[in-house]
């Protein structure tokens, strides 16, 4: 089979294996990178791959604070944006926002007091959350791709 001929994806990934050779790209339900394996994972869709090598080509780990994650995540679209016209992907303005707000709504769902409802505040001391309404202080485990649990503490 010619280049020309392969669904889109593979052409890219082709490239990207090329050009990248210090990654390995395995094919996922969930798009993501995993710095200490060196992978990157793939669905496809274009534009997430180039996002997930984003955050390969900029050394991203892991994050402290919840906050940071939306930088990261930033970063990773920026670099995908920047990679985009290399690689014939279009990647749009919306595309980026939506995923953007996934990472905001996540974030905003484990701020939520258990107790109140109200918006918490995350303390960068022990990364545990504190209302400021009726001063309830809990933990939320990760919950980026299962169910949110939200743990008290006494």
């Amino acid at each position: 089979m010619d280049v020309t001929d392969m669904p889109k994806n593979k052409a890219l990934l082709s490239r990207l294996r090329a050009d990248y050779p210090s990654f390995t790209f395995e094919e996922s339900d969930i798009a993501h990178w995993s710095p200490t394996k060196q992978v990157i994972s793939y669905t496809d869709d274009d534009a997430k791959l180039l996002h997930e090598l984003g955050h390969a080509l900029l050394d991203h780990t892991d994050f402290v604070q919840d906050i940071e994650l939306l930088h990261l995540e930033r970063d990773a679209w920026d670099k995908a944006l920047e990679l985009a016209p290399q690689y014939n992907v279009k990647i749009t303005d919306t595309e980026v926002e939506l995923a953007m707000d996934g990472y905001r709504d996540w974030l905003h769902a484990r701020s939520l007091c258990p107790q109140c409802g109200q918006t918490g505040i995350q303390s960068r001391a022990d990364l545990v959350y504190f209302c400021l309404n009726c001063e309830t202080r809990w933990t939320a485990n990760d919950a980026r791709t299962c169910g949110l649990r939200r743990r008290l503490m006494k």
